[in-house]
Order: C-alpha cells, then structure tokens, then sequence
C-alpha cells in the first residue's frame, strides 16, 4: 500500500519518490522495458496515483541518472561491497544503485539517500535483513566514493560496449568518444515554433538556433511554460525538427507522415501549409498527437493503419518516413535505451524499415520526394538502407541535403549527401554564436522517385 501523502511522519518525507525511482529503475534494468514518456502519468505504472509532479519528476530524475551512470555505480559498488550485492535479495541491488546515484550525482543530501535506502531495504521482504550492511556500505561512499569517479574511464563504462563498436567502426574513437561523453550529459529542452519562427515568444527566455529551434534551459513542467495552451509551440528536439525540412516547399501539397505519432513532425508540415494525413498502428500512441493538434489549433487527417501496406486514393506528393528504430541517437534524454536494446533487435528494424521504403516508393507520384529518417546511431538503420534501396529501385535517385536546409550545419552533411546529426554537434545560434547542449543522434535521406 503506497505511503499517505498526508502524513506528516518525518521517517516518511520523501519514501514515496524513491519508491517510484525504485520501481522505474527495475522497470528497465530487471524487466528491459522502456521508460514511459515524459507527462505521462508514471506514478500510475506503481500504485502511487496521488504522487505530486514534484515527486514524479525527482524520481524520474533518479531513475535516469541510474541509468545513464550505470558502470561508474557498478564500479563504484564493486568497490566498497568486496563481497559483492548478496544474492536472492529482491530489489536491493537496484536500491544501493538509485543511493549512489543520488550521492554521487545529484543534489541531494547523503543523509537522507542513504537513510531513505535502508528504509527502501526494511521494506522488501528479501532484502530486509541487509540493512545494516546497506547502511554501512553507503555511509562510507557518501564519506569517500567521489574521489574513484577520477579514476574511471566514464564514457566507456557507461556506454554499452556493442553500441561503441558500432560507432568506432563508422566514424573512429575519436568520435566514438565524443558520442560516448555526450551520451552522458543531460539534453536541453527544444521547442519548435508554429508561427513566427524567427521571433521567441515573450517570456520562454530561450535561444533561437539555426536550425529554426528555440533552444530552452527548462528541468520543469512543460505545460506551464509560457504560450503552452495557446498552442503556439511544441516540444521537439532540434535534430528531430530537420528531416520535415528537407521536403522544401510543401505549401499546398498533399504529404503523407509515416510512423507519425507523437506527431512533432505532422505538426511541422501542417504549420508549413500541407495537407498532411499521419498514418500510425498504434491508436494509443495517436491520441497523443490527436491532443497536440487540438492543442495547437492545426488539423490533419489521422489513420489507424499498418503504413507497410495501407494505400491511399490518389498518390501523395511527398512522404515522410521517421521509420521505427533502436532510437540509440536519443540517448541523451533516454538513457533507458542503453539498457534495454541489443544488437539482434536492430535486424528486425532493419526489415521494417526496408518495407515502409519499399511501400512508399509504390505509393509515391512520379516526381515526388520520399525522406526517410530515423534515430539510431547505427548505419544499417540509416546509410547501408538507402544504399539497399536505391539498389532496389532504379527509378529513384537521392537528391543530396544541402546546409541551407538545415540552417547551415554543413557538419551535419555526409559526403554522399545524407544527413547525419551526432550526439555532440550543436547548431550555432541566429546570431552565429555556438549553442551548448548537443541534439539528438539522426539519419535523414531525401529520394526523388524519376
């Protein structure tokens, strides 16, 4: 039975959000699923209904910093627990993580993460009897555990090994590093602009990349923000905001959004003056941009469908694919990813993928444009499928992205002509300044069909 949020109980201030760090921290690490998105009722998930958005986001905030610092908290466990995490003791491995978490690398008294530990350990029924060696453990990391971070090779430690290998191969260990680091730092808060996207509105204080974004240092509610209800912008990351871009003008024509819920990029080509129909399987995941589009006033046609199959009546002018994939381009904001994917899932992806482009190219209009995307930092989801494609299909040729597409990250363009965002690079500000905070990890290809 969860805590009464009422009682005044000193013992009890707190317990309920790292009962909720808990349980998100086994949801990922112990079953391998995914973190639900944020604003979505994610106490709900553990009986905690009634948890405030205060104690939502800290346990949140828990829970990802467990996650993205994983192999230094194991290190820094092996270290001070010789013997190792006892056996057969329910969740207390995932309770010493979430501790040292919060006194390693969050603002939060030593105190208190690890009393509130204990008392996490004297709650389950396995692990009770560890207490004091849970106690004693973490009163000496919060006493000497910093000082090992300087010792260990983070970037290395955090990241899965097989994803390194992915990115060393492609790119070398230089840039393996430096998606490696940037993997460990937390991503800033980008919004996309309905209208007027060259002016901030009053009061989001933000900055106005390249890009067309507007770049926020914002850790609280959305919905609170400035202009939120008024539908004037939506969240969206500033590489994410790049592949509706490359369709150019789409004033007037018909577009057709593959895969499109939570609908940023639907959003984009409605707000550009498309005719836009979003397909997606998923209804749940269609309420959401259903809501985004009530929200900010646009409209589109919405279609529950499998995209590898669904045909249209008249052929669309453009098709937008922001194909499913092993999201590993999203690491910053969802370091769950590191844990819960492996290399085998990609080759499913890889299949999927490969029938949403063949399907498009059969439904497109001769003359139109297919750009195809997705999220993952590895080249069989994105480079090695176009090659495959254009070998498939002879009547299409990929028109190359150029930097004025995407507000001048000529970085960002390979030398074949694809789009490829890694996790480090940030677009200068409209003033030409560098912009801190990195974007997502993205794969963007433009194809005309002959």
């Amino acid at each position: 039975m969860a805590d009464n949020p009422t009682d005044k109980n000193p013992a009890q201030v707190g317990l309920p959000a790292r009962r909720l760090a808990l349980a998100l921290t086994v949801t990922v690490l112990g079953d391998k699923k995914t973190l639900p998105e944020p604003g979505q009722p994610i106490s709900a998930n553990v009986g905690a209904t009634w948890l405030n958005q205060r104690d939502s986001a800290l346990a949140r905030a828990i829970a990802l910093t467990t996650l993205r610092h994983l192999g230094e908290l194991n290190a820094v466990l092996r270290r001070f627990y010789k013997k190792g995490v006892p056996s057969r003791s329910g969740n207390l491995r995932y309770i010493l993580l979430n501790a040292v978490a919060q006194i390693l690398f969050m603002d939060v008294s030593d105190h208190a993460a690890v009393d509130l530990a204990v008392r996490l350990t004297g709650h389950d029924r396995r692990a009770r009897h560890h207490k004091g060696l849970v106690n004693a453990g973490l009163r000496r990391i919060a006493e000497a555990g910093k000082p090992l971070l300087d010792d260990l090779d983070a970037p290395r430690l955090n990241n899965p090994k097989w994803m390194f290998e992915i990115w060393q191969r492609q790119w070398g260990e230089d840039v393996a590093l430096k998606i490696a680091t940037a993997n460990l730092l937390e991503a800033p808060l980008d919004l996309t602009l309905k209208s007027d996207l060259d002016k901030i509105p009053d009061g989001l204080n933000g900055t106005l990349l390249t890009t067309g974004s507007v770049r926020l240092d914002h850790r609280g509610p959305i919905d609170t923000l400035p202009e939120f209800e008024d539908g004037n912008w939506w969240v969206q990351d500033a590489a994410a905001a790049l592949p509706a871009r490359l369709l150019r003008d789409v004033s007037g024509k018909h577009v057709v959004d593959f895969c499109a819920a939570p609908g940023g990029k639907t959003l984009q080509l409605i707000a550009a003056g498309a005719r836009v129909t979003a397909i997606d399987r998923a209804e749940t995941r269609l309420e959401r941009l259903h809501q985004n589009l009530v929200r900010t006033k646009l409209d589109a046609e919405i279609v529950v469908a499998d995209a590898t199959t669904w045909t249209p009546n008249t052929a669309p002018d453009a098709i937008l694919i922001d194909a499913p994939c092993n999201a590993t381009g999203t690491i910053r904001r969802h370091p769950d990813v590191m844990r819960t994917r492996d290399p085998a899932r990609a080759d499913a992806f890889v299949d999927l993928q490969a029938k949403l482009l063949d399907h498009a190219a059969e439904i497109i209009k001769p003359g139109g444009t297919i750009v195809y995307c997705t999220c993952s930092l590895d080249p069989r989801e994105g480079e090695d499928q176009i090659t495959t494609f254009l070998e498939r299909h002879s009547d299409f040729s990929l028109v190359p992205v150029t930097a004025s597409d995407i507000g001048g990250m000529a970085d960002a363009i390979s030398e074949t002509g694809y789009l490829r965002t890694l996790p480090f690079m940030t677009p200068d500000t409209i003033d030409g300044s560098p912009a801190s905070g990195g974007i997502d990890g993205f794969f963007a290809a433009r194809l005309v069909k002959i």
